[in-house]
C-alpha cells in the first residue's frame, strides 16, 4: 500500500514538472515574438531627412521708364525680398545697361566697374533689400534700359523688369526739350522719308532728262 502510494506521488510529481515546463517554454516563446515584433517595428520607422528650402526672391523695378535732362541726378528704384530667407546680407546684387550697343556692366556690390566713373552708385542699405541706383550728371550717353540683377547663393539669378531711361536736351535758342530716343526716330524717319521719294521721283527724273535729250537733239537738227 505504502509503495503504490508513492509511485501515484512520483507521477504526479512528474506531471507537475512536465506542465511546468511547458509552460515556461511558451511563455519564453511569446516574450521572444514580442521582443522582435518591437525589434521590426523600429527598424521600419522611416528617415526624417531635412530638405532646403527654394529661395523665392521677387526682384522688383520702378518706374518702367524715367526721364531727365543733361545735368540732372536719376534714381532708379530696385527693391528685392524673400519671405523665406529675411537675411539679404549676402547676396550679389548688379546693375547693368543695355542698349544699341549691346550690354555694358556698371556696378556689382555697391561697386562701380567702369574705369574713371564715380557717377554710379548704389543709395539703398542692401541688408533692408534696397539697391536703388543713383547717376549723377546724366547725359546723352546713359541713354539706354538698367536692369537690377540679384544672385542667390545657390547660383540663381532674379533680374528685374528693367527702367527705360531717356535724356532730354535744351535744342537751338528756344530751349526746345526733346529726348533723344525721339530725336533718333525723327531723324531715322527723315533719312527714310528721303529714301522713298528718291526712288519714287527716280523714274520720272529719267523721263525728263530723256525728253530734254531727245528735244536738245531735235534742236540740233533743224539747225543744220
Amino acid at each position: 500500500m505504502v509503495q503504490h502510494i508513492g509511485k501515484l506521488y512520483r507521477s504526479a510529481a512528474s506531471s507537475f514538472l512536465f506542465f511546468l515546463v511547458v509552460d515556461v517554454g511558451v511563455t519564453g516563446g511569446s516574450a521572444s515574438k514580442e521582443n522582435a515584433a518591437a525589434v521590426t517595428h523600429v527598424t521600419e520607422q522611416p528617415l526624417l531627412l531635412t530638405t532646403l528650402e527654394p529661395w523665392n526672391l521677387l526682384v522688383t523695378q520702378t518706374p518702367a521708364k524715367e526721364k531727365a535732362k543733361e545735368g540732372e541726378t536719376v534714381v532708379l528704384s530696385c527693391h528685392f525680398n524673400s519671405p523665406q530667407h529675411p537675411a539679404l546680407n549676402d547676396l550679389m546684387v548688379k546693375w547693368y545697361k543695355q542698349d544699341e550697343k549691346g550690354r555694358m556692366d556698371l556696378l556689382e556690390n555697391n561697386v562701380t566697374v567702369l574705369p574713371n566713373n564715380s557717377r554710379f552708385f548704389i543709395s539703398g542699405d542692401l541688408s533692408r533689400g534696397d539697391a536703388s541706383l543713383i547717376i549723377l550728371n546724366v547725359t546723352t550717353s546713359d541713354y539706354g534700359i538698367y536692369f537690377c540683377e540679384v544672385s542667390l547663393p545657390d547660383g540663381k539669378v532674379v533680374t528685374g523688369d528693367g527702367t527705360k531711361l531717356r535724356i532730354r536736351r535744351a535744342l537751338g535758342l528756344f530751349g526746345i526739350e526733346e529726348s533723344i530716343g525721339t530725336i533718333i526716330g525723327v531723324v531715322a524717319a527723315g533719312i527714310g522719308g528721303i529714301v522713298v521719294l528718291i526712288i519714287v521721283l527716280t523714274p520720272q527724273l529719267r523721263k525728263c532728262i530723256l525728253c530734254m535729250t531727245q528735244e536738245s537733239r531735235h534742236r540740233g537738227i533743224e539747225t543744220t
